[in-house]
């Protein structure tokens, strides 16, 4: 076929075009039969060595309770947001009725639940969907617990009730762009002036804050050249967020760049309890772990996917999962998520007990990437062409780069 040139370089002129040229895509179930996509979510099978015994009750209705809801509401959907690189507002709501928001926090409306009870409803969520564990992870293990762990008590009640409720959404702004992993190094300024302060500087990388309700912004003290908290505002004067664009991992996730021009706020919205860099770490050492467990619910959606896919898919007259190469790939997965389960599992009792270190949960949260990582690419060797589909889940978790992003706290902070 030879085209001539036009006007419009994306166009195809008429007389190329076939009559079911643009024609709108079969749906998967009509183009592919022979497999069940992840709008209708596997159960789940990666609980080999039965390490839901290891749960307290209130954990295990707590898992069940998060898996029914992500498996019925946002699994019919997520494939269609993510295509769109848009978050499902309407969604929020039932997020909310998960009442995991505010995780461990007690009071003010939070559910106070331990920290073990937390880090498998962020597994549960990421099982089915690593954006909206994303969502719940910046909203609630960072910007919640900031509150919590550093506002002042009329900072606690006035905010965190209806962030409990996620009636308003939060997000956690310390990351820059010239400054990431040297986070401690940030630019962006808070100048005191009569009745509060005045911030300057720029943020990047924001989860949630094109739509945050309550931003938590982290700037230096020009007067002590230390770091302090503040809350803002969402539409104070100064203050924008504009979403990133052409995302290949996360893409429901609406990261954003934050400016900051002359932005005022008045000194009861200055976090008294964030006053140095080292203050952070009350915050870190809890979302260390839970973004630890974030790989893991990933791995397990990945497993259950492709365990389905091999007893469906079939080749030379029998299932994929006939064949012992195959078997081998699983086995491989499964051990992984098993291994990587009790890693996890460690690290909240060694957090409960007090002697969880920066190191454990460094060493911890960077095994895990790495197994997640060997996991995921496994799985989309058994998946085939269907790898490369949203519509088979593996091809949303191939794109996150686990490796990189679960080492780091850029795309969350």
């Amino acid at each position: 076929m030879t085209v001539s040139s036009s006007s419009n370089k994306d166009d195809l002129p008429n007389e190329f075009k076939s009559s079911y040229f643009g024609s709108p895509a079969l749906d998967i179930s009509v183009a592919f039969p022979q497999a069940t996509p992840a709008s209708n979510f596997p159960p789940c099978a990666s609980d080999y060595f039965q390490f839901d015994d290891l749960l307290t009750p209130e954990e295990q209705s707590l898992r069940l309770k998060v898996r029914e809801i992500m498996e019925k509401e946002i699994a019919p959907i997520m494939t269609e947001y993510w295509e769109k690189a848009e978050f499902p507002f309407h969604a929020i709501p039932k997020l909310g009725a998960l009442r995991i928001a505010g995780g461990t926090t007690k009071g003010y409306g939070c559910p106070g639940i331990s920290i073990t009870a937390n880090a498998i409803a962020v597994a549960e969520v990421a099982r089915v969907d690593a954006s909206c564990s994303t969502f719940i992870l910046v909203h609630s293990s960072l910007a919640m617990l900031t509150i919590a762990l550093c506002g002042s008590e009329a900072q606690k009640q006035n905010y965190l009730p209806s962030l409990a409720k996620l009636s308003t959404v939060a997000c956690w702004a310390l990351t820059e762009p010239d400054y990431g992993s040297d986070a401690s190094s940030l630019r962006t300024t808070a100048e005191k002036v009569t009745g509060g302060w005045l911030l300057n500087g720029q943020k990047r990388w924001i989860g949630n804050s094109t739509f945050a309700d309550v931003l938590v912004i982290f700037a230096r003290n020009t007067t002590t050249n230390q770091i302090n908290g503040y809350i803002v505002k969402k539409d104070a004067p100064g203050l924008t967020a504009t979403k990133i664009e052409n995302k290949i991992g996360l893409r429901m996730v609406q990261n954003g760049d934050i400016l900051l021009n002359r932005v005022f706020v008045p000194d009861e919205d200055r976090l008294p309890g964030v006053n140095s860099f080292q203050d952070t770490n009350k915050v870190l050492a809890v979302s260390r772990v839970m973004v630890a467990w974030q790989p893991i619910g990933i791995s397990m959606g990945v497993y259950d996917m492709c365990h389905r896919y091999m007893k469906e898919r079939k080749q030379f007259g029998v299932p994929l999962g006939s064949f012992q190469i195959n078997q081998v790939k699983l086995v491989r997965m499964l051990g992984n998520i098993q291994a990587m389960f009790l890693v996890g599992w460690r690290l909240c009792k060694l957090y409960e007990s007090g002697k969880m270190t920066t190191g454990h949960a460094s060493m911890g949260k960077a095994w895990i990437s790495l197994r997640a990582r060997e996991t995921v690419s496994i799985g989309r060797e058994l998946m085939g062409g269907n790898g490369i589909l949203a519509d088979f889940l593996v091809a949303k978790v191939v794109s996150l780069s686990i490796d990189s992003i679960f080492k780091v706290f850029c795309i969350l902070t």
